[in-house]
């Protein structure tokens, strides 16, 4: 670790890059190689899924690459658009009436820019409290202006729990990028895979285990597979890969154990929380037919990571006394 200790910013990112895109090519390789085979169709279903999250990987591994070679302003402006693609997936699947479209119209074009420009221009106290105190009370103060007040407080909650967790829990991520860190200058990138990786890890342990230990699920009607056992399990591998990437980040290994778990742990709960807002809207996935709703199923791969980014996020600036 001491030599990768002594290269340069540049030098270690590429590397990164280098080992991220390699993975990525031999993953690639064997699955083409085992996609010739003849499989069970319920085998087939867990196969072409595992090549659907696959290409989501390759996808956001280039966003990643060019948002770190194109700089703070165009990786800032990436996560953006992300938002509002994922945000658009919320929307397309919850009910509104046309009382909500000044809201809409706000959460979209005014909140959202306004967010990601608070982000870049790295006001990290007015980023924290925008969303959260000065929106959520604008934005039913404009959806009364609608004169529309049939399921008033649902359709409101549901146009600020879009922006909470599609718009203030993804800008988190950029925002790891420009954390002015002591003695970690120009180092967010690896902040950010260590998030990303920590969260898919507790996600694919966590979905190990809820198919072999076969617990009693905590919430039936919402999940079959969410037990207490399973989230335990992937909270904890977060921990320990979270761990073992300890060199990637500021944070010596104990450190770097106990923020994989919360970050991992936090993950899986949003995971969960969006499967109870699916059962709510009567659909399995966020995406899927985009011909229908415009959505692409952005956030089922991202909602996770809406949840871990800003408990991680504020976990770090905690550690650091910010």
């Amino acid at each position: 670790m001491g030599a990768l200790r002594n290269l340069s910013v540049s030098q270690q990112v590429g590397l990164l890059f280098v080992v991220l895109f390699g993975l990525l090519t031999i993953v690639s390789i064997v699955a083409y190689t085992r996609s010739l085979r003849e499989r069970p169709p319920e085998m087939q279903a867990v196969f072409d899924r595992f090549l659907h999250d696959l290409r989501a990987v390759w996808l956001g591994s280039v966003l990643f690459w060019i948002s770190w070679a194109s700089g703070t302003f165009i990786s800032t402006l990436l996560f953006g658009v992300l938002s509002f693609v994922a945000l658009r997936e919320f929307v397309t699947l919850t009910h509104t009436r046309r009382g909500d479209h000044r809201s809409l119209l706000l959460a979209f074009f005014v909140v959202l820019p306004v967010q990601y420009l608070i982000v870049a221009t790295q006001h990290f106290d007015l980023f924290s409290v925008f969303i959260p105190v000065y929106v959520f009370l604008a934005i039913p103060v404009v959806s009364a202006f609608g004169n529309d007040p049939q399921r008033f407080l649902e359709r409101t909650a549901k146009i600020q729990w879009g922006v909470m967790v599609c718009v203030y829990g993804m800008s988190h991520a950029p925002a790891l990028l420009l954390l002015d860190l002591p003695r970690y200058e120009d180092r967010g990138a690896f902040m950010v895979l260590y998030l990303v990786v920590v969260v898919a890890a507790a996600q694919i342990a966590q979905e190990a285990a809820s198919r072999w230990l076969r617990r009693r699920p905590v919430a039936r009607a919402i999940s079959r597979s969410f037990s207490w056992r399973a989230w335990w399990t992937g909270a904890l591998a977060a921990a320990i890969v979270g761990a073992a990437l300890y060199w990637a980040t500021p944070f010596k290994p104990i450190p770097a154990l106990v923020m994989g778990f919360i970050a991992g742990g936090s993950g899986t709960f949003g995971e969960f929380v969006m499967k109870a807002l699916k059962k709510d809207a009567g659909v399995r996935n966020w995406g899927g037919k985009a011909s229908v709703t415009g959505a692409v199923g952005l956030l089922d791969r991202v909602a996770p990571l809406c949840f871990a980014a800003p408990v991680f996020f504020h976990s770090v600036r905690w550690y650091f006394g910010f």
